[in-house]
C-alpha cells in the first residue's frame, strides 16, 4: 500500500510515484539514481516517493551506492522475468542497506496464464513481505491472467506507454483493463508513459500519451460502477482545472485499486501537481532543490 501521508501532501497522492530514474528516457546511472532517490526520500515531499524500482540484472549494482544507508533502509522493486524470480530476491538480500519491497514480473510469451500464480506460490514460498505485480500481457493472455490473479495476493502491473508509439494502449483499451482490474477485484500499478498530469501529445514524439492524473480519476469512477464510456471521457481529459477538481474530490479508496506507477521523474510529476493547485508550492521549492 502507499506511503503514510504528511500533512502537507494529498493521501490521494501519497506513496504514487514509484522512483524508476534507471529507465529510460530518464536513464540515470544507478549510482546516480540512489542518491537522488536518497534525498528525495528525506525532503520535505519524501511522502510522494515510493520505491526504487530497478532491473533484477543491475541489483548487484546497488552495493557500493547503498553501502553508508541504515540497514534495511532502501526499500526496492525489482522488475524481473518469471523464471528469475529466486536469484533477484537472492541478490537484493545479499546488499545489508537494501529491503525488497516489491516484486515486477515479466510473463515471458508462451506461458499460458493458468500457470503464473502456481509458479509464483513455488517461487516465494509465502514470503508476505513483498508486493508482487504481474504484468499483464496485451495479448489473448489478458482476461485469462486477470481471472487468475483475482483472490490471490498477487496484484496486475498495467503498461501504459514506452518508446514506441504502439506501446501506448488507447483510452479504450485502458479503460476496459480498469473495468476488468475493478470487476476481478485487483489492484494494479501503471508503467512507463505518464510522463505528465493530464493526457497529452507529445510535442517530439507525437505519442499520444495518457496522464497519471486521468488515470487516477478514471481507476476511481471504475470503482464507483462506471461504464467503459465514461472512463474513456475521464482518460481524454486535457483540461487541467476539471481534472484537478476531480482529483480534490476523490476519497483515499481510490489508492486500494492504483496503488503506484513507476516514473522516470519524481521532479516532473509533482511540479506539474503543484501548478495545478494539488501541492504547496513548499512542497514542489524543496524537490526542485533536490532535483538540481
Amino acid at each position: 500500500m502507499s506511503a503514510a501521508p504528511t500533512p502537507e501532501i494529498p493521501p490521494v497522492l501519497a506513496g504514487l510515484f514509484d522512483d524508476a530514474a534507471v529507465f529510460p528516457p530518464g536513464s540515470l546511472p544507478v549510482e546516480e539514481a540512489v542518491r537522488a532517490h536518497v534525498a528525495h526520500t528525506r525532503g520535505a515531499h519524501a511522502g510522494l516517493v515510493g520505491t526504487f524500482v530497478l532491473a533484477a540484472k543491475d541489483v548487484g549494482r546497488l552495493a557500493e551506492p547503498t553501502a553508508g544507508l541504515p540497514e534495511g533502509s532502501f526499500a526496492l522493486s525489482v522488475t524481473v522475468d518469471l523464471p528469475g524470480l529466486a536469484d533477484a530476491l537472492a541478490a537484493a538480500r545479499r546488499i545489508p542497506a537494501v529491503r525488497p519491497a516489491g516484486l515486477e514480473v515479466a510473463v515471458p510469451d508462451g506461458v499460458a496464464a493458468e500457470a503464473v500464480v502456481p509458479a509464483l506460490d513455488e517461487a516465494l514460498d509465502d514470503d508476505s513481505g513483498l508486493t508482487v505485480y504481474v504484468e499483464v500481457p496485451r495479448d489473448d493472455r489478458h482476461a485469462a491472467l486477470l481471472a487468475a490473479l483475482a483472490g490471490t495476493p498477487y496484484l496486475a502491473k498495467f503498461r501504459t506507454g514506452g518508446v514506441r508509439a504502439d506501446l501506448y494502449p488507447d483510452e479504450r483499451e485502458l479503460a476496459a483493463a480498469l473495468l476488468a482490474a475493478v470487476r476481478a477485484g485487483v489492484a494494479f500499478k501503471a508503467t512507463a508513459g505518464l510522463h505528465h498530469a493530464l493526457r497529452n501529445t507529445d510535442p517530439e514524439t507525437g505519442f499520444e500519451q495518457h496522464g497519471f492524473l486521468n488515470l487516477l480519476v478514471a481507476a476511481d469512477a471504475a470503482l464507483r460502477g462506471a461504464e467503459e464510456a465514461e472512463l474513456v471521457r475521464l482518460l481524454a481529459d486535457r483540461d487541467g482545472d476539471r481534472v484537478a477538481g476531480r482529483v480534490r474530490a476523490l476519497s483515499p479508496r481510490v489508492r486500494v485499486l492504483f496503488r503506484s506507477f513507476g516514473t522516470c521523474s519524481v521532479a516532473e510529476p509533482a511540479v506539474e501537481s503543484a501548478a495545478l493547485g494539488l501541492l504547496p508550492a513548499a512542497t514542489v521549492a524543496d524537490l526542485t532543490e533536490v532535483s538540481a
